[in-house]
């Protein structure tokens, strides 16, 4: 069956991250996507981090399902190429820093002159206008602006912290993607025709970290009754032999949390029986619970937890996720061979579909794999624009 945005075409004229995971969350769902790549390098995730045969990994999770052309736009033939395929075409996607496009006469006026139903995605990092608009950013740069290294600030030693993964990056991504298929739909129905959606990753980090980070900041009166937000009582539990997370917050939750640490005798000290007592006493709660979990093991403890209804869970790494019995049963993995890179894992596209079904789309292709076949749809010859050094 076709997935949902079959007959959808997208160009992802965007390079890491940001971009490319949001045209390969639509080509998950069935949308025909060309990743247009520059002259030499191309894309480049195609040399970061752990690969074979030149193949790397990030590459791989972030462009499968689409096809590869390369287009020298620097060169006049290019950019007439880029808006044949932009005439045909539903969505663009690029991450060029704000002007870039324009520059080269594939803005979003240019294009829209070609093609007025296209729907034209701009991310950038600050956005397209103001003070730091030009500024270069990675996902870093972004979690520092956006306030999450902030909320990663250490309570004991007050450094802050990022986070080791392009959260921002994927925030954004996550955000693109129904935007795009938002507009599509709002065009479907008349109501628009194609519009130029803009982006910024600082918008889409914070608009994503706030709604329980700033739990507390939403609220502006001063006689605000102050509380910390839930996130900030997140934290890994040191048993004797590992580690784990847990979470007790009603009285029922707090009685079986101290059961599966196999001190039910704390949970009816009166100082600590119920959740008011216990924030009347936290001082003494925790140096309590501190000593109960000193002398716990990981596994009884576990069982415990499950027994009496407490969330719990043990700290999974990576390398322990795929034999992990829910994760397992949810067939969240992909296993298959790649022409180059060989044996490959990857996350299937998690939402699932009854009648029009997302699907894992074929390996990420090497850097102009389709330009022969891409340019020949257009009716071009692919010998003659080779020679020209106008494709690769």
């Amino acid at each position: 069956m076709p997935g949902p945005l079959e007959g959808i075409r997208v160009l992802d004229l965007s390079t890491m991250m940001s971009g490319p995971l949001a045209a390969m969350l639509l080509a998950d769902q069935g949308a025909d996507v060309i990743k247009v790549e520059s002259p030499g390098i191309g894309d480049l995730m195609r040399y970061l981090g752990s690969h074979r045969n030149g193949v790397t990994g990030l590459f791989a999770n972030n462009n499968r399902g689409k096809r590869s052309i390369v287009v020298n736009l620097k060169e006049l033939r290019g950019v007439e190429i880029l808006k044949q395929l932009a005439a045909s075409a539903d969505v663009l996607v690029q991450n060029f820093r704000p002007g870039a496009m324009t520059r080269l006469g594939l803005g979003y006026d240019d294009l829209a002159a070609v093609n007025p139903r296209l729907i034209y995605v701009s991310i950038s990092g600050f956005g397209s206008t103001g003070p730091y608009s030009k500024r270069r950013v990675y996902d870093n740069v972004i979690q520092a602006y956006a306030g999450y290294a902030g909320v990663q600030t250490n309570p004991v030693t007050g450094e802050p912290a990022v986070f080791r993964t392009l959260v921002c990056d994927k925030a954004t991504a996550y955000t693109a993607a129904p935007a795009i298929t938002a507009a599509l739909f709002a065009r479907e129905r008349g109501s628009a025709e194609g519009q130029h959606i803009e982006l910024a990753m600082l918008d889409a980090g914070i608009a994503f970290l706030w709604p329980d980070a700033a739990m507390d900041r939403a609220l502006l009166e001063d006689d605000t009754a102050r509380q910390p937000t839930i996130g900030s009582n997140y934290q890994v539990t040191k048993l004797q032999d590992g580690y784990v997370v847990a979470s007790a917050i009603s009285d029922s939750e707090f009685a079986g949390y101290c059961a599966a640490l196999g001190r039910p005798e704390i949970a009816e000290d009166p100082r600590f029986a119920t959740l008011p007592d216990r924030m009347a006493h936290l001082a003494d709660l925790l140096t309590t619970m501190r000593e109960a979990t000193a002398s716990a093991m990981v596994e009884p403890f576990l069982e415990g937890a499950f027994a009496n209804d407490v969330p719990a869970a043990p700290i999974l790494t990576l390398d322990d996720l795929p034999a992990d019995a829910q994760v397992a049963h949810n067939e969240v993995f992909v296993e298959r061979e790649h022409p180059q890179a060989g044996r490959m894992r990857e996350a299937r596209p998690a939402p699932r579909f009854s009648s029009t079904p997302a699907k894992v789309g074929a390996p990420a292709p090497t850097i102009g794999l389709h330009s022969d076949e891409i340019v020949a749809e257009l009716g071009l010859d692919p010998a003659e624009l080779r020679a020209a050094g106008i494709i690769a």
